[in-house]
């Protein structure tokens, strides 16, 4: 039989979280629930979880430090966050708190459960099942490790990082469509969802800052294009 995906759902509007709960147990989640962030803290450190779904607006303690106090303790597990906010920097600030994903209310069920299914399978390696490695300039990149190296130091890249990296690489030189990997990798290519992967863009080329020679060019309103100008 297999395994149910444990999932934290940590959402302080009773009726959505019951409602949610409901739904997802019915599609054969493993729902815990935890209606505030001192909650969900110590149901983590008591138990494990497949993912995290959290909403960003609670009391006592918000999404974004929730995600901040789960990271200081060595909490792994996927997050996603659940928010009404859209401005960049609310992306932002929830991405460098360690949130691996955003989902922004009002939501389809469906999406949900596609996030929650993509966050899930990083549980156990990389996002994709990718044997190559791979050359980018000075560094090296192996995707299913998700792990890039230089000159002897080793940086462990989110799962979403090494994956839209992963798409660059592919086809260093050549335009990657910022469409193309949403809808692979979000599932659609909203406005929203490209901000994220715009955030994921700026991580990257802090990544790759070490060698002068790489570049990551934006062509506006297409998408990304890796560039190695020792290469090209």
């Amino acid at each position: 039989m297999e395994q149910k995906i444990r999932i934290l759902l940590v959402e302080d509007e009773r009726m959505l979280a019951e409602i949610l709960s409901d739904t997802l147990t019915d599609r054969k989640f493993d729902i815990t629930l935890a209606y505030d962030g001192e909650q969900a803290l110590q149901m983590v450190r008591n138990g494990d979880f497949d993912v995290i779904v959290t909403d960003v607006m609670m009391p006592k303690i918000d999404g974004f430090t929730l995600v901040k106090r789960l990271r200081s303790e060595g909490c792994k597990a996927p997050i996603l966050l659940l928010t009404a906010l859209s401005a960049t920097e609310d992306v932002v600030r929830g991405f460098e708190a360690g949130a691996n994903d955003f989902l922004k209310k009002p939501f389809a069920i469906d999406e949900l459960i596609v996030r929650i299914k993509a966050l899930a399978g990083r549980t156990k390696g990389s996002i994709v099942e990718d044997e190559k490695v791979y050359t980018i300039g000075r560094y090296t990149f192996t995707p299913k490790d998700n792990l890039l190296s230089i000159a002897g130091r080793d940086t462990t890249l989110a799962a979403r990082e090494s994956a839209v990296l992963l798409h660059l690489c592919r086809v260093v030189g050549e335009r990657v469509e910022a469409s193309v990997i949403l809808k692979e990798l979000w599932g659609d290519d909203t406005f929203f969802n490209l901000r994220s992967l715009n955030v994921y863009i700026s991580r990257l080329r802090h990544h790759l800052a070490a060698d002068p020679d790489i570049e990551i060019v934006n062509i506006r309103g297409v998408g990304y294009r890796l560039k190695i100008r020792s290469v090209q």
